[in-house]
C-alpha cells in the first residue's frame, strides 16, 4: 500500500530543526484538519492554499512533494 503524503511528511518532523521542510512537517503535525490519508497532489495543494497559514509559500509543498515521490521509488 502506498504511503500517504502525510505519512512521508511525518518522517521529516524535527522540532529542533529550522529547515523549511521540518517546519512544514512540524506545523502539519499540529494541523488537525490536514488531509492525512491521501496521496492526491491536487487535494493536498487545495487544502494548503485555503487553510495553511503556517506555510509561507506553496513552493515548500512543491519541493516536499518531489521528495515524497522520490521516497516512494
Amino acid at each position: 500500500m502506498r504511503k500517504s503524503f502525510y505519512e512521508y511528511l511525518m518522517t521529516e518532523r524535527n522540532p529542533a530543526s529550522h529547515t523549511t521542510l521540518a517546519e512544514f512537517a512540524n506545523n502539519a503535525f499540529f494541523d488537525q484538519s490536514f488531509p492525512k490519508h491521501t496521496d492526491n497532489f491536487d487535494e493536498i495543494s487545495k487544502y494548503l492554499e485555503e487553510n495553511a497559514g503556517y506555510l509561507p509559500t506553496l513552493t515548500i509543498f512543491d519541493d516536499a512533494w518531489q521528495q515524497y515521490l522520490a521516497y516512494l521509488d
